[in-house]
């Protein structure tokens, strides 16, 4: 609408608040404010009043509609305007309310701080409009003075700055729940520090260009002993993956480290971020990351709320990676313990549980199923305990009597290790029962047949039959590998499930490296 004489009266007076003092960089970019109006002179006036204006040591960039349609497209391109300066009458006379509808209802914009101006509030009485319509303010444009639409600026950014920092918070908050459930799920420490990059880039919106390590005993020394192992990298660190000492790290990230070391503590800087996070069994985590830009409080609070999960989920890898190597220890032991009554080595139980592990592998399962047979078929044999030694270390064929107390031993295993309902001692359990099943169904104890007997029993059957065939035994020597290899074959879908059979005789050499590797001879520990 065309402005009569002093419907705008601006007057040269600006007045200077606490907020629009000093002119450092503008490290947010500029608020962005739309114009919406069909009058090109209030446009013209409304920047030239506002042309020097400063709110957070933020200057205004004005975009300018001269209708609802523009100021739609204008809106859809940038949803971070902040002030939106509206006239009611344009090509029609509510064009600037169904504006107002558009941006509430369409867009679901709740954040950006509309000012109607009308010129004819006639046609848009005041209370009416407020009750309807979600407007932040309703001003005529004859009482719009210079100081008046400064004033109204002002109040308008604040209002939308704090409603901003409100939903950042909010947002944040929910991200560093989201990054702190991935966190906990993560069983290994390269895990956790792909995580912990993934998600400290995703809830600062930083460029990602960082890097995790660890380190332990004296690596941050002078003389470089001690572990050190780079974790994770993203960016332009990826090509530091590899390295294998502090030294092979850029001057300025090695003394950002060691000074987070001397302080033990982790350290913000303007533009990079230093993590540090010891555990009790000596070993330490950094994470180092750069490119974080200017940082306000709140994204401080956000690093040091995410930054103390990093450290839980850390000391929780610790904690659980020591009850894995204990229960790995015992049940590795526990296996020994009954080959040694039957007077064999513990070689052999850490054979078939790396030659069931491989054949796992080959045969698709799942990467969890397989650590659980892994750490399961050690004790396929572990109810021989309860078997008298007369029996078990008598040369020879027993008879019949002896034979079905032999046999019990698969029982006895599984009533051992079936009370627990820990998935390893679960699949020991079953692995102990039916180990000695066979495929066609005549083994024992339940005659089970094919797919009946659970593939962790398939499996530890090979691995268990290939490892006394192919190695010494107090009572005879190890077999040929030909041998082996004919008996296997003459035994494909008779004791052995052909499938897994088949994919066993593919991958032999393999099978034979295990073997060769943990054999007396060579006496590598595992």
């Amino acid at each position: 609408m065309a402005l009569t004489n002093n419907d705008l009266i601006f007057n040269d007076e600006h007045p200077e608040t606490s907020d629009s003092k000093g002119l450092s960089p503008l490290p947010l970019g500029n608020w962005k404010i739309l114009v919406v109006d069909d009058d090109k002179e209030v446009h013209a006036i409304t920047a030239l009043v506002l042309k020097k204006f400063l709110f957070d040591n933020r200057r205004l960039d004005f975009f300018h509609a001269y209708n609802a349609k523009e100021a739609r497209s204008i809106l859809r391109k940038n949803p971070d305007i902040a002030v939106i300066l509206l006239d009611v009458v344009m090509e029609t006379k509510n064009a600037g309310l169904l504006l107002v509808d558009f941006i509430r209802n369409d867009l679901k914009n709740r954040f950006v701080r509309i000012i109607l101006r009308t010129g004819q509030p006639g046609e848009a009485p005041e209370e009416q409009i407020i009750i309807k319509y979600d407007i932040n303010d309703y001003k005529e444009k004859t009482e719009l003075s210079s100081q008046k639409l400064v004033t109204v600026m002002l109040s308008s950014l604040r209002t939308y700055r704090d409603i901003q920092t409100i939903e950042a918070s909010r947002r944040g908050l929910q991200r560093i729940i989201e990054a702190s459930s991935s966190l906990f799920e993560q069983r290994s420490l390269k895990q956790l520090a792909s995580g912990v990059l993934t998600q400290l880039v995703s809830i600062l919106h930083i460029h990602p260009d960082a890097l995790v390590c660890e380190t332990s005993g004296c690596a941050l020394a002078d003389d470089s002993q001690g572990i050190f192992e780079m974790l994770a990298t993203t960016g332009r660190y990826d090509d530091l993956i590899d390295a294998g000492s502090l030294e092979q790290l850029p001057e300025a990230i090695r003394a950002d480290i060691c000074d987070a070391n001397d302080q033990g503590k982790c350290l913000i800087f303007d533009d990079r971020y230093v993590g540090y996070f010891p555990s009790d069994s000596g070993r330490k985590l950094f994470i180092f990351c750069e490119g974080l830009g200017w940082m306000d409080e709140l994204n401080r609070a956000l690093i040091e709320i995410f930054c103390s999960n990093v450290h839980i989920a850390f000391e929780n890898i610790d904690l659980n990676n020591e009850i894995e190597a204990s229960q790995k220890e015992m049940i590795f032991t526990l296996g020994e313990v009954a080959e040694a009554r039957s007077q064999e080595t513990g070689w052999h139980v850490k054979r078939v549980s790396e030659y069931a592990r491989l054949l796992g592998e080959k045969c698709g399962l799942p990467p969890k199923q397989v650590e659980i047979l892994r750490m399961a078929a050690p004790m396929h044999d572990v109810g021989k305990v309860a078997i008298p030694d007369a029996i078990l270390h008598r040369p020879g064929l027993l008879n019949d009597a002896d034979f079905q107390i032999m046999k019990s031993h698969a029982t006895i295993g599984q009533t051992m290790l079936g009370s627990s309902n820990r998935p390893i001692m679960q699949a020991a359990a079953i692995i102990s029962r039916q180990h000695h099943e066979k495929y066609d169904g005549t083994g024992y104890p339940d005659g089970l047949k094919g797919e009946d007997i659970d593939i962790f029993a398939r499996i530890t059957a090979i691995a268990d039959v290939f490892d006394a065939l192919a190695s010494d035994r107090v009572y005879r020597k190890a077999c040929p590998m030909p041998k082996v290899i004919d008996y296997f074959k003459e035994q494909r879908g008779k004791h052995f499930d052909p499938t897994l059979l088949d994919l066993f005789l593919e991958n032999l050499a393999a099978f034979q490296k295990i073997r060769n590797r943990f054999s007396e001879a060579a006496m590598v520990p595992e």
